[in-house]
């Protein structure tokens, strides 16, 4: 059960820095309330012990004067004014006893004894012991609160620092997914081994030393596409040239057909391994997009419906841009079933075709190379190059199936907007102009 929106914390509360500075001043406080308490009670209990040691001290000469006849002080007497009740119904008793309380509005430790039936006592001003048990308490909360700022404050700024290491981790570990493979944390920890290191020092290593291995692998693997496609190309060329000598029939066709296949495939590896290597430039332009969108479809020569429901203007590469739409709308029909449509809504082309719909793991995870489901045919490198041609020109492709059945790819462009300010700007002022000529 979900708690409500009043019920839920900010997010801010959910940072290391925000739970260890509250741990720590639950502890803090804690710990000074428990030693606090500790320190007050053996301090109350000592003067305490000490005032009543006194005022039975004077209540023994007291008893002893009065039972000698002799004149007792200001301070003592039988059955005085002020003496608490509950002391003396335990004089009446037969029994010694203590205890503090207020006389004029000051803390007095009474104490008093049997005589003759009645109750004999003294009286102790506590005043002094008093202020400085209060003293006491109030030195040991000021104390206490500063020993918690401190302490508070170092551990904060000590658990800052972690934290502060552990975003910069989280910030490298972003850019390397990202594709930014020369990103590294490089903690200076991690270069002195004579250096100690912490658990973060361990954990940056470890991404440094893991984004090091997966840049050589794909680098290998790049190399490795670039140069098998390089090397494809002469022998192609070649057995391209001769097909076209065979004589005409059959296996001629056979032939010719495998060879473009080839061909094809070869050109699409090149393809991918400069996306990879980042080496692609841009040519940007404004284009109409339902216009661009109607020349693909012209150029796949298939029956696909171009449908518009709001123009737009985009500045983008128009050769990489036909390059995607046109891959997905070959995609649509090799594996998916018709009618295919491509719909134009502002700055967004969709390509729906009414088949089985992208398998699961390529609308979560994106197109993979060399991977096909269902016994289709294809090599899977068309839709992953359409993904690296809209990284190239900064669109945004995703891959979806539409409930009612069918595969959806929907590319993003960023809209261009025309700025008109400048050019009524210019009429202004050449009507001014005009005017006071």
């Amino acid at each position: 059960m979900r708690r409500p929106p009043w019920l839920r914390l900010p997010r801010w509360t959910a940072t290391l820095t925000w739970k260890a500075a509250v741990f720590i001043a639950v502890m803090c406080c804690a710990l000074a309330a428990l030693l606090g308490a500790l320190v007050h009670v053996s301090v109350t209990r000592q003067t305490v012990e000490q005032a009543r040691e006194k005022a039975l001290e004077q209540l023994d000469e007291v008893t002893r004067a009065y039972e000698a006849g002799d004149p007792v002080p200001p301070h003592a007497g039988l059955d005085p004014r002020g003496l608490p009740a509950s002391l003396r119904e335990l004089a009446a008793a037969g029994r010694r006893g203590t205890m503090v309380s207020r006389f004029d509005g000051r803390p007095t430790m009474w104490a008093a004894g049997p005589a003759d039936g009645r109750a004999i006592s003294v009286r102790v001003d506590y005043s002094l012991a008093a202020n400085t048990i209060s003293n006491l308490d109030r030195a040991i909360l000021g104390s206490s609160a500063l020993a918690i700022g401190l302490t508070l404050l170092v551990g904060v700024v000590a658990v800052t620092r972690v934290t502060r290491r552990l975003h910069l981790t989280a910030q490298v570990a972003r850019r390397i997914s990202a594709g930014d493979l020369d990103a590294r944390v490089n903690d200076p920890r991690t270069k002195d081994p004579s250096r100690p290191q912490d658990e973060v020092a361990t954990v940056s290593a470890a991404l440094d030393t893991m984004a090091s291995t997966l840049q050589g692998k794909l680098l290998s693997e790049q190399r490795f596409t670039a140069d098998v496609a390089h090397e494809l190309r002469t022998p192609l060329t070649g057995l391209s040239a001769a097909a076209e000598l065979l004589p005409e029939g059959r296996p001629a066709e056979l032939v010719r057909d495998r060879v473009r296949t080839m061909r094809s495939l070869t050109e699409d590896l090149l393809e991918i391994s400069r996306l990879d290597a980042g080496s692609e430039r841009v040519d940007l332009a404004v284009h109409e997009l339902p216009e661009l969108a109607e020349r693909v479809v012209r150029a796949s020569g298939t029956d696909t419906e171009v449908r518009v429901v709001r123009a737009a203007s985009v500045e983008t590469d128009r050769r990489r841009l036909e390059r995607v739409l046109g891959n997905l709308v070959s995609n649509a029909h090799r594996h998916g079933r018709r009618p295919v449509e491509m719909v134009v809504d502002g700055p967004v082309v969709t390509v729906r075709d009414h088949g089985a719909g992208y398998p699961d793991y390529l609308v979560e995870h994106g197109p993979q190379r060399f991977r096909t489901e269902g016994g289709s045919k294809g090599h899977g490198l068309g839709l992953t190059i359409a993904v690296g041609q809209s990284a190239v020109i900064g669109a945004e492709l995703r891959f979806l199936n539409d409930p009612e059945g069918g595969a959806v790819a929907r590319v993003m462009l960023p809209e261009y907007v025309r700025f008109t300010g400048f050019d009524e700007m210019s009429d202004g002022n050449q009507g001014c102009d005009s005017s006071d000529s």
